[in-house]
């Protein structure tokens, strides 16, 4: 939103600076992203006056001029034709910069004379393109700074451009009278009050206007307009098109000038038909689709089923709150216009103007929120301007549906500002911020105004009373100590197990990843995902067109983007949810790490190896201990089709409750994701494994045992298509007291056993807590596990 100082003091009386100003703006939530001040860059030039311009002795077009300027009598050599004696001039002395032509000037000799300094034109200043002569001023005294001149003589042409960011929540500083109201709340001025004098119609307006019953609750719930006859649409006077010129926008006509005026100062898009054009009535209505209709811009547009339009008896005229179309445009030949005022629905006109790809100043506003009481009294106060700047007769208002009825009001809690932002306001002067904002004060409770959508509850009332006092007197104080000692944890369990998820990963050397939970559906595809149960309505763009399904994919586009910037030694981790579908309750949370390239030391002396399956199961296996996952787990087959097949493991608890999957990713998923593998990974589902029964503040006692454990190898013969995790699980269940763990240390294949068959040695480990075992017990487990490994897989002890 841009403005200039001048535009502001029509609605705001004030003697503050232009620093107060711009730093009461920022501290108001409106933040200056910008000043332009022509001033600035002006202040080295003065005024002078030529006492005697003579012909260049070597040079037809050149003068040599004695000039007068508050540094005494200098002598400039000047080529511009109308350099002569007598007039009052611009004056740049030997090392002020020329911003026109990015210059210093220096004294220096032209065909072998002097020249002290130069004699400037409207360009070499950027006041202006012209560029045919020096600057003749009318007046003015020699010596005297020329910012002072133009701040007396030319206002305008001085004058500060503010432009400040405006977010969503305050369609009301898009006018500058909104923003003259902030600020006169702040005390930087007072605001100026502004009436609005209805225009008397001379006759009855020939145009009837009617909304489809269809859009008067959303579409389109009040529009008025009026035909204004005998205008001369000419030029706009020079004070507008000063004020449209420094907001960055190109002066048209005086018609269209006055509406783009109303636009800026009130917010309140305004539009002006050709009223010769119009065939009928105006109608309002939902196109039936395969309409189009070529716009103000020149570019053609055709009306999906439902879009807002304004036709005549003809057919469409225009996108209703979005653009006007060219064929009822006004011209320099328009004599009678009919002017438009219509509040309406910002959401609709958010999704025509997406739909169409039309980005205008109109549906910029509209789908922002405009003020709805404003509708007929903005038509009124430009049919005013018109009359004054144009001339003509004004009919009657035509209207149709009324103004929404937007009253609301929330009880004022003057003691919930210290509750909620911690600043001691006193009561009056919370309701003095209030009233100066707009708000009506009724008792304890407070009218929203029209112009302000965002607030919609109490502590909206608390944001506006603490923004005005500024934010900047907050002081920081410790929260209050619990009289009852330590307070308790407001974290859930699974909270708890998020941040040491996080934390573990982050210790194992990965770096954290924050990815898009939206991804495209090729990649989607992937990984189980891309349907249509979870496709976006309105995507962000083509590459973010599903939810994602696993975290896998981000990773992967990561990893990808580091290898092609010549980073091949990855090792990344992302927490956050994953989707398979889309309603509540259909995500859950993952933690996923990928290791891609070389494991090991970075030291060109140490060794190092590509990452593989057990690096991922390490890490895997670190976070679910980290987590509070149970110890004893087993490691199933199955994984889905984006795993390699023979390379990766389930952490399982039973056949049906998978905590964790590692392993290396299939060579296919890295092809697609244009990755360099191979690559290795986990993925961890953190809220399957069970969480404690109770949950306390201490750690679980340390069981540890004061007897010897004993450890006892064993060597199976089995077929070669028997699992090591049969033989593993078979040993263990020989006495789950007793025995504490059992591992594989070798596998023989092949050899004397014959086809078919291997060898496979597993240590157990016995660890009593009462006792010391004796032989007899030992070998008693022993002949067990024999035992029990046989009937599980058909093995035999290896002799």
């Amino acid at each position: 939103m841009k403005f200039t100082l001048s535009w502001l003091k029509d609605h705001l009386e004030t003697e503050a600076s232009l620093d107060d100003i711009l730093y009461a703006l920022t501290d108001l939530g409106l933040e200056v992203e910008g000043v332009e001040n022509p001033a600035v860059k002006l202040e080295e030039f003065t005024i002078g006056r030529v006492l005697k311009a003579e012909k260049h002795p070597d040079a037809d077009r050149l003068r040599v001029c004695q000039v007068a300027t508050g540094q005494g009598e200098q002598q400039i050599i000047c080529g511009a034709p109308n350099a002569r004696e007598g007039i009052t001039v611009v004056v740049a002395h030997p090392g002020t910069y020329i911003p026109g032509i990015d210059t210093i000037i220096q004294v220096g000799k032209i065909r072998g004379i002097e020249s002290h300094g130069m004699m400037c034109s409207e360009r070499e200043l950027q006041l202006s393109d012209e560029h045919e002569g020096i600057i003749e001023l009318p007046s003015g005294e020699v010596g005297q700074r020329f910012t002072d001149w133009l701040a007396a003589n030319a206002p305008a042409r001085v004058d500060p451009v503010i432009e400040i960011a405006i977010t969503p929540n305050r369609p009301d500083a898009l006018g500058v009278h909104g923003i003259a109201r902030d600020l006169a709340a702040r005390g930087i001025g007072r605001l100026k009050p502004q009436t609005v004098e209805p225009v008397p119609g001379a006759f009855a307006c020939p145009i009837g206007v009617s909304i489809d019953p269809a859009l008067k609750d959303r579409g389109c719930p009040h529009f008025t307009g009026r035909l204004i006859r005998g205008v001369k649409n000419g030029p706009s006077p020079q004070w507008l098109q000063d004020r449209l010129k420094a907001i960055g926008l190109r002066p048209i006509s005086a018609l269209v000038d006055i509406t783009n005026f109303f636009t800026y100062d009130q917010n309140r898009p305004l539009h002006v038909f050709d009223a010769d054009v119009v065939k009928g009535g105006v109608r309002i209505h939902p196109a039936k689709g395969g309409e189009t209709l070529t716009a103000l811009d020149d570019k053609a547009y055709a009306f999906a089923p439902g879009m807002m339009v304004i036709s005549d008896d003809a057919g469409p005229e225009s996108i209703a709150g979005v653009m006007g179309g060219a064929q009822t445009g006004v011209t320099g030949d328009t004599v009678n216009v009919f002017l438009e005022s219509a509040y309406w629905d910002p959401i609709t006109i958010a999704a025509t103007g997406r739909a169409l790809k039309i980005n205008s100043d109109a549906r910029y506003r509209f789908e922002r929120g405009v003020d709805p009481a404003w509708t007929l009294p903005g038509l009124e106060a430009a049919t005013r301007m018109i009359l004054d700047l144009c001339g003509g007769e004004a009919s009657e208002v035509v209207t149709d549906g009324a103004a929404p009825a937007l009253d609301r009001a929330f009880r004022l809690d003057t003691d919930r500002v210290a509750r909620l932002v911690g600043m001691d306001i006193p009561a009056d002067e919370q309701r003095a911020t209030l009233a100066a904002l707009g708000f009506r004060l009724e008792g304890d409770m407070a009218h929203v105004p029209s112009w302000r959508p965002d607030v919609q509850g109490e502590a909206d009332l608390v944001e506006e009373v603490a923004r005005v006092a500024s934010l900047t007197k907050l002081v920081g104080k410790p929260l209050p100590r619990s009289h009852l000692g330590v307070p308790t944890g407001i974290l859930t369990p699974l909270q708890k197990r998020e941040a040491a998820a996080r934390r573990t990963c982050a210790a194992l050397g990965y770096n954290e990843c924050v990815t898009y939970s939206f991804i495209d559906q090729a990649s989607a595809a992937l990984f189980g995902g891309g349907d249509a149960a979870t496709a976006l309505e309105n995507p962000i763009s083509s590459e973010m067109s599903h939810m994602r399904p696993a975290l896998l994919p981000g990773l992967l586009q990561a990893a990808a983007r580091n290898q092609a910037r010549g980073f091949a030694d990855l090792a990344l981790f992302e927490i956050g949810p994953a989707f398979h579908g889309a309603e509540p309750g259909e995500q859950h949370l993952l933690a996923t790490g990928l290791l891609v390239g070389q494991a090991g030391p970075r030291d060109p002396h140490g060794s190092r190896r590509p990452v593989d399956i057990y690096d991922a199961k390490a890490d895997c296996e670190a976070v679910l201990a980290a987590i509070g996952a149970p110890a004893r787990a087993q490691i199933l087959r199955g994984a889905s089709e984006w795993w390699h097949p023979g390379r990766h493991g389930m952490i399982c608890l039973g056949p049906k409750k998978v905590l964790a999957v590692f392993g290396e990713l299939h060579p296919r998923v890295l092809r697609a994701m244009d990755v360099k593998g191979p690559a290795m990974a986990f993925t961890i589902w953190l809220e399957e494994p069970p969480f404690p029964r109770k949950a306390g503040a201490t750690r679980d006692a340390l069981g540890v045992s004061d007897f010897q454990a004993v450890e006892r190898d064993f060597a199976f013969v089995l077929d070669r298509t028997v699992d090591a995790l049969n033989v593993v699980n078979a040993a263990a269940g020989a006495d789950k007291a007793l025995i504490e763990e059992v591992r594989v240390f070798d596998e023989f294949v092949g050899g004397s056993l014959g086809e078919g068959k291997k060898s496979l040695a597993i240590t157990v480990r016995m660890q009593p807590m009462d006792r010391t075992l004796t032989d007899e017990e030992i070998e008693a487990v022993s002949a067990k596990i024999v035992e029990k490994v046989g009937k599980a897989t058909g093995g035999t002890l290896r002799g």
